[in-house]
């Protein structure tokens, strides 16, 4: 069998009270996810099948800002963005402003697959949803408490878009991300998750999927310049990151981060902020499942940080 990997996130931005108190719980998804993506992997599933199921648990997993848990807009509804790509053919759909799709990524998928088109928003996006026969939810699932509170207090984030990246056995890749947008935003807010070459990309050389504050991951199209960079640079996968995200000589004034894998395997995380949820399976077949930023006084093994 040829190299396979995995990788996925499930947000980017400052650290949270809410964060802390669920750890563990956060931990857990993140290891039920990648760990269910990395068994598809090793029974030969495609990367765009993989990227697909993956993110729908992550979607299903109310503790991420995806599916069931999104955020709530200025006037306390939720509007999904999706998107998925496939690397091998640069075939792609994307949704945004869904309501009722319990699994926005498939509904993207269904765009990429049963349609000529590459985009669908709104009452469009929810028509092909019911055409095709997705499962449905109504208003109330996808609604949780954190959710409510966070409008209520007014904030201005969300606690996590989720993604996927995936290289299969037959060496193709793919990417997926979902989110349930921005907390507080106006409604029919688009952000980055469902913008190709910016919140998700995948080609021949890399897949990527990208979270924390949309509008700058957006105007950076950031996922698009880390695969110009293996292309036209020859730069190594990890290297490629962080020369977009952590550039020191032209910085991104917010909280953003990436996941990627390339066609050998690699796998690389990248983020400028407290934290990202993240996991991966690499190439060697090492599972690595983590929250804060390697030396962080957050993290719960750090002795200093009350925690342990």
């Amino acid at each position: 069998m040829n190299r396979i990997a995995i990788a996925i996130h499930g947000g980017a931005g400052q650290n949270s009270e809410f964060i802390e108190a669920n750890y563990d719980g956060y931990m857990e998804g993140l290891r039920t996810a990648i760990t269910r993506g990395h068994e598809l992997l090793i029974n030969g599933a495609s990367a765009l099948d993989v990227v697909e199921a993956t993110v729908r648990i992550l979607e299903d997993d109310p503790l991420f800002n995806a599916g069931k848990g999104s955020a709530l807009n200025t006037d306390g509804k939720v509007e999904m963005d999706a998107a998925i790509m496939n690397g091998n053919t640069l075939a792609a759909g994307a949704v945004s402003m869904v309501t009722l799709v319990k699994n926005p990524i498939s509904l993207a998928r269904k765009v990429m697959s049963n349609t000529k088109h590459v985009y669908l928003a709104g009452y469009g996006a929810l028509k092909l949803a019911k055409l095709n026969g997705l499962e449905l939810m109504p208003e109330d699932y996808f609604i949780v408490e954190r959710q409510l509170n966070d409008l209520k207090e007014e904030k201005s984030y969300g606690h996590g878009t989720v993604g996927c990246v995936a290289l299969d056995s037959c060496g193709n890749m793919a990417a997926a991300t979902s989110t349930g947008g921005l907390t507080n935003s106006l409604p029919g807010r688009v952000g980055d998750s469902c913008m190709i070459g910016a919140g998700c990309y995948a080609n021949a050389h890399c897949a990527c999927s990208c979270t924390g504050d949309g509008e700058l991951i957006i105007i950076n199209v950031i996922a698009h310049r880390v695969a110009d960079l293996l292309e036209l640079k020859g730069m190594p996968l990890q290297e490629a990151c962080d020369q977009v995200i952590c550039n020191i000589d032209n910085p991104i004034n917010g909280d953003v981060g990436m996941i990627s894998v390339d066609i050998h395997g690699n796998v690389a995380f990248s983020f400028n902020c407290d934290r990202m949820h993240r996991a991966k399976i690499d190439h060697t077949g090492e599972l690595v499942v983590d929250i804060y930023q390697p030396d962080s006084l957050l993290r719960p093994d750090n002795p200093v940080n009350g925690h342990s």
